[in-house]
C-alpha cells in the first residue's frame, strides 16, 4: 500500500485543536485499515526541532525543521494567534509553502492557517474559506481572494481551506474518502463520533446558534428545537404556544434575543439546510421543499432565489 506522507506545520501559539483533529484523523485511517503498512506518515515540523506551546498551553513537539523534511503528498497549516500576530513566522512558513507547494498533492489550511497560504499569492483568484470571525479580514488584507464566509470547507485545484478549529477534521475526513473511499471516511467517523459530513454552513455557529448561546429561557434550546423540526408548524402563533408565551410578547422577547424576527429566523435555518441538501442528497426539489418546511416548491424556488440570487437547481448544479 503507498505510504502517504502528510506534514503538519507547527509554531509557538498554535491552535491545538487544528493540529491534533485532523492528526487523529488520519490515525484512526491507520487502525482501521487492514495490513502491515499505515497508509499515512504523520510528519510534525517547524521552525525548530523540539517543543512547540500551543494557545491553550498544550505542548507538542516538531521532529523536523522545515528545511529538513522531504517531499510530502499532503501538508496542513493549522490556525492560531502566533501565525496571525507574527509576522516573521508567517513568512517563514509561506516560504516553505512556496517552495514546496508544486511537488505537493494537496496543500490545505485549517483556520487561520491561510494566512500563510495568502501570502504566497497562491490562492489569488481561488475559492477560499476560513473562519467567519476572520472572513472580512482575509477578504480585506488579500482582496484577490473569493473568500466564502459560510463553507465548511472549499477544494480549488490542490489547494484546500477550511473553517476554525474542529473543520480541520471535517477537512481531513475528506482528504480520506478522497484517498480510500467513502466506507473508510465513514468508519472513521464513527470512530472518532462525529459526522462525516455536518449540514449547513459554518455560519450557522456565527449567528443563530451564537444567539441561542445567549438567550434565556424560554428560548435556550428553541433554536436547535427549530432546526431539528423544519418541516413543522413554525408560524409565530405555533413558537409563542411553545413557549407559553401570548404572540406579540414572544416576537418581542425573541427579537431581543436572536437579533431578528421569528419568521425571519425560521427562514434562515430552512434555507441554510436546503443550501446542504441540494449540494449532499438527490431528492427533487419538491421534495426537499417539503423536508425543509415548504408549502410548494413553487414558494420555496422564490424564497431561495431572493435569498440567494440562484435558482435551487443552478445551485445544485453547481455545487
Amino acid at each position: 500500500m503507498k505510504v502517504r506522507r502528510v506534514g503538519i506545520l507547527l509554531y509557538d501559539l498554535v491552535e491545538a485543536l487544528d493540529v491534533a483533529g485532523p492528526a487523529d484523523v488520519f490515525a484512526s485511517a491507520n487502525g482501521l485499515l487492514p495490513g502491515s503498512r499505515a497508509p499515512y506518515e504523520l510528519i510534525s515540523l517547524a521552525a525548530r526541532r523540539g517543543r512547540i506551546t500551543s494557545e491553550s498551553g498544550i505542548c507538542f513537539y516538531a521532529d523536523n525543521a522545515l528545511g529538513e523534511a522531504g517531499p510530502f503528498d499532503t501538508f496542513i497549516v493549522p490556525g492560531g494567534k502566533g501565525l496571525r500576530l507574527n509576522v516573521k513566522m508567517r513568512a517563514h512558513i509561506a516560504k516553505f509553502v512556496l517552495k514546496r507547494a508544486e511537488r505537493a498533492r494537496r496543500v490545505a489550511s485549517v483556520c487561520t492557517g491561510i494566512y500563510a497560504l495568502a501570502d504566497t499569492g497562491l490562492l489569488n483568484g481561488r475559492n477560499v474559506t476560513t473562519h467567519w470571525r476572520y472572513a472580512s479580514e482575509v477578504q480585506r488584507r488579500w482582496p484577490k481572494l473569493a473568500v466564502d464566509a459560510d463553507s465548511i470547507y472549499i477544494k480549488d485545484g490542490k489547494f484546500y481551506t477550511s473553517a476554525g478549529v474542529t473543520a480541520g477534521i471535517d477537512l481531513a475526513l475528506a482528504f480520506v474518502e478522497e484517498d480510500f473511499g467513502r466506507d473508510l471516511a465513514l468508519a472513521v467517523a464513527h470512530e472518532i463520533v462525529v459526522y462525516l459530513k455536518r449540514s449547513g454552513g459554518q455560519l450557522q455557529y456565527s449567528g443563530p446558534l451564537l444567539a441561542q448561546t445567549k438567550g434565556k429561557a424560554p428560548f435556550n434550546d428553541l433554536a436547535q428545537w427549530i432546526h431539528g423540526n423544519l418541516a413543522a408548524d413554525l408560524t409565530l402563533e405555533a413558537l409563542a404556544e411553545r413557549a407559553e408565551l401570548s404572540p406579540r410578547h414572544f416576537a418581542r422577547k425573541f427579537k431581543t434575543a436572536f437579533g431578528v424576527t421569528p419568521a425571519a429566523f425560521v427562514e434562515e435555518m430552512r434555507l441554510d439546510e436546503a443550501r446542504w441538501l441540494l449540494a449532499n442528497g438527490a431528492d427533487s426539489i419538491a421534495e426537499l421543499a417539503q423536508t425543509v418546511g415548504y408549502a410548494s416548491d413553487d414558494t420555496f424556488r422564490r424564497a431561495f432565489e431572493r435569498r440567494y440570487g440562484i435558482g435551487p437547481a443552478e445551485y445544485r448544479r453547481r455545487h
